[in-house]
C-alpha cells in the first residue's frame, strides 16, 4: 500500500508540474509582452558618459559651467534618500568627493544659478536643493560648496499637515528686471491649487534669507508635480502635473497665476517628468522631457511649446535631466545633456548627438 500511495504521488506530481506550466508560460510570456511594448520603439542612442554609481537612488541633475575653463565643468547629481546626498561629477562621470555634499535626509531635486549678489562687491554661483525629510531648501555656492542658508530655510511653514511640508522639485529663477533669485519649489503632495510656493533669496549683512512672495500652480491630483523648470529668459516656469500635461506660467511674481499654457499630455505613456530647456539665441531652443515609462524623451519648441520630435536615450525610468547648450570639451563639443537613469548613475551625452536639434 505504501509503494502503490508513492507510486500514485509520483505519477500526479509530474503531471501538475506541466499542467502549471501550461498555466504559467502564456501569464509570463503575456507579462514579457506587455513590458517590451511599454517601452521605445525609436532606436537607441547609447550615452558618451555613464557616471560612476552613488550609494542610493540618483533622481536629478544640474550642469554647472566652469567660466574659467569649460572642461573643468561639474555636474551635480542628487542620490535620494535619508543618508543620501548631492554629489558631484566631472565630465568623464568621475566622482569629485571634495565637491559633493553628504548627508543630506533625502534630497530630491537640484537646480542650479550663476550670479548671486551676496553683497555690493561679491557675486557667487549657487546650487539649491531640496531636503525633503527636513521639509526645507538647501543653498551652497559654487564652486567652493559652502552652505548659504545657515543650515537650511523651511518651506510651506502655513501648512498643518506635514505631507504637503515633504519638498521635492525646485528651480531656480533670476530675474532679468532686477536680478533677483527666486526658489520655485513643488512638494511630494499639494492641493489642487498653489501647488507651488515661490521664495526671494536675498543677502544682507546678516546673511542670506529665504522670503515667502508667492503660491500658485494648478494640480489635477492623482499622482504629484516634481518636476521644475525655469526659462530665465523668456520668464516662464514649466512643470509637470505627472498624470496630465506639461503646465506653463509666468515666472515673475508680479506677472500674475494665469495658467498659460498645458501641452503635451497625450505623447507620454505614464508619468510626465524631468524638464530640461535647451536655449539658443533669439528665443530658439527645445523644452525635453521625460516619457519616464516609455524610456524616451519628448521634446518641443521653447518659443510655441509644439511637438518637435522623441528620441530614445537608452536611460531607465528617467526622472531629472538638464542640458547646456555651449562646448564643453572634446567629449561634449556640441554641448551636454544629462539624465539620471535608474541604476544609481546618471548618462551624459553630447547634445548633437543626442537630440540632433539645429540651435
Amino acid at each position: 500500500m505504501p509503494a502503490n500511495k508513492g507510486g500514485r504521488l509520483g505519477l500526479a506530481f509530474p503531471i501538475l508540474i506541466i499542467n502549471m506550466r501550461k498555466i504559467f508560460i502564456p501569464i509570463i510570456a503575456a507579462v514579457a509582452l506587455t513590458s517590451c511594448n511599454q517601452g521605445s520603439k525609436l532606436p537607441a542612442i547609447a550615452p558618451d558618459i555613464i557616471t560612476e554609481k552613488t550609494p542610493n537612488d540618483t533622481d536629478d541633475p544640474a550642469i554647472w559651467i566652469n567660466p574659467d575653463d569649460a572642461s573643468k565643468s561639474i555636474v551635480f547629481g542628487t542620490d535620494k534618500e535619508t543618508n543620501g546626498g548631492v554629489y558631484a561629477f566631472d565630465l568623464d562621470g568621475k566622482i569629485i568627493e571634495e565637491k559633493s555634499i553628504k548627508n543630506i535626509q533625502r534630497p530630491n531635486n537640484v537646480d542650479l544659478e550663476y550670479g548671486f549678489q551676496l553683497n555690493d562687491s561679491v557675486t557667487v554661483d549657487v546650487i539649491a536643493f531640496t531636503e525633503r525629510e527636513k521639509q526645507q531648501i538647501r543653498l551652497f555656492s559654487v564652486p567652493e560648496m559652502k552652505p548659504l542658508d545657515g543650515g537650511g530655510f523651511p518651506v510651506f511653514e502655513d501648512e498643518t499637515d506635514v505631507e504637503q511640508r515633504l519638498a521635492m522639485g525646485i528651480s531656480l529663477y533670476k530675474s532679468p528686471k532686477d536680478s533677483s533669485l527666486y526658489a520655485i519649489v513643488g512638494r511630494k503632495i499639494g492641493p489642487s491649487g498653489s501647488y507651488l510656493y515661490q521664495y526671494k533669496l536675498e543677502s544682507d549683512s546678516t546673511g542670506v534669507s529665504s522670503n515667502l512672495v508667492r503660491k500658485f500652480g494648478s494640480f489635477t491630483g492623482g499622482k504629484e508635480i516634481e518636476a521644475i523648470a525655469v526659462d530665465n529668459e523668456m520668464g516662464y516656469v514649466y512643470y509637470s502635473d505627472e498624470g496630465e500635461c506639461v503646465k506653463k506660467y509666468y515666472a515673475e511674481p508680479s506677472m500674475g497665476n494665469e495658467e498659460l499654457a498645458c501641452f503635451g499630455g497625450e505623447l507620454f505613456l505614464e508619468d510626465i517628468e524631468g524638464i530640461a530647456i535647451a536655449r539658443y539665441a533669439n528665443g530658439e531652443g527645445y523644452i525635453i522631457v521625460s516619457d519616464q515609462q516609455r524610456g524616451q524623451f519628448n521634446i518641443f519648441s521653447r518659443k510655441d511649446n509644439s511637438f518637435v520630435k522623441a528620441v530614445n536615450l537608452s536611460t531607465l525610468e528617467t526622472d531629472g535631466c538638464d542640458v547646456v547648450t555651449m562646448p564643453l570639451n572634446d567629449t561634449f563639443p556640441n554641448g551636454l545633456f544629462a539624465a539620471m537613469n535608474d541604476e544609481k548613475n546618471f548618462y551624459f551625452y553630447d547634445l548633437k548627438k543626442a537630440l540632433d536639434l539645429k540651435p
